[in-house]
């Protein structure tokens, strides 16, 4: 008799998130299991725990879900579980913290399509700034577009060194080329603006940051996307569906366009269910962080 698929949620926060409980119900986990309050030192031992009490065959019908809201961390959690596996008790995981993972893949997919398409350029070598660039989903984004080639900013709403300090960490950490810099005011924002062929709005749900008076200062803006779902929207003019659609206040920019965050989202949905699955579907343990999403995502989009 086939084992049950079962799904070991790894979450150094207190509670773990219904979103990715349910997520792993729809790509086929029969059961689930949260662990909250997770330290990165404990991850090896409850690996070990999962891998030994199945076999060879019932690992095989096991997965592991690393969550919570630091990148760091559950890159940490990731190499440590990875780092426990004993062949041929081995079993795949997926990192996706905050969904920074999957939503900056396809956050960065979804406008690197778009620069194809509306301007034939490539991603290599965009100047791109990330506003809200020190969160999970916006270092996430940074770190993705970065690696792809282009030329990132972090930008923080109020200090500096934090932008410096994460630019600088995950440089270490992910061998990005990541900038940091803040914008406090609409002056800060419009001479940023001014020099960016790619925006990346992943600030705080409910707040805009860039308004029509800021966007007028693009000069050479191409794509911008938002993944903010919650009125108001992080860019004024972009609308909730909107994928590839014209940026109407970017009025010094023209042939900007703009990518919504339902757009983000239904890309982010599909991959996350596809790496979820993905876990029971390989026939080799896989390890799947912001690389492995992003890989995917181009596909999808």
């Amino acid at each position: 008799m086939e084992k049950r698929a079962v799904l070991h949620m790894f979450d150094p926060m207190p509670h773990v998130s219904p979103f990715d409980i349910n997520m792993a119900i729809d790509a086929g986990f029969e059961v689930i299991v949260p662990y909250s309050n997770v330290k990165a030192e404990e991850v090896h031992g409850l690996v070990q725990d999962a891998i030994f009490s199945r076999g060879p065959a019932g690992v095989k019908r096991t997965g592991i879900f690393i969550g919570g809201r630091d990148l760091a961390v559950a890159l940490t959690m990731l190499e440590t579980a990875r780092a426990a596996m004993v062949p041929p008790f081995e079993v795949s995981v997926l990192a996706d913290p905050s969904g920074g993972f999957t939503t900056a893949a396809a956050l960065v997919a979804l406008v690197e399509k778009q620069l194809k398409l509306k301007h034939g350029a490539e991603l290599a070598g965009q100047r791109a700034m990330v506003f809200g660039g020190t969160g999970p989903v916006g270092i996430a984004t940074g770190v993705i577009a970065s690696l792809a080639g282009a030329d990132v900013t972090l930008v923080d709403p109020f200090n500096v060194e934090t932008a410096l300090a994460k630019a600088d960490e995950y440089n270490q950490r992910c061998g990005a080329r990541l900038h940091g810099t803040f914008a406090g005011s609409e002056a800060d924002k419009a001479r940023l603006l001014s020099n960016a062929d790619v925006v990346f709005c992943t600030a705080k749900a409910g707040v805009e940051v860039l308004n029509a008076s800021v966007l007028a200062d693009a000069h050479r803006l191409k794509v911008a996307g938002d993944v903010n779902a919650v009125p108001p929207l992080g860019i004024e003019g972009i609308k909730l569906k909107h994928n590839g659609d014209p940026l109407v206040h970017a009025v010094n920019s023209p042939g900007a366009v703009g990518i919504g965050a339902l757009a983000v989202g239904n890309v982010k949905y599909q991959l996350q269910n596809h790496l979820l699955a993905l876990l029971l579907a390989s026939e080799i343990p896989v390890f799947f962080d912001f690389r492995a999403a992003f890989e995917r995502a181009r596909e999808i989009v």
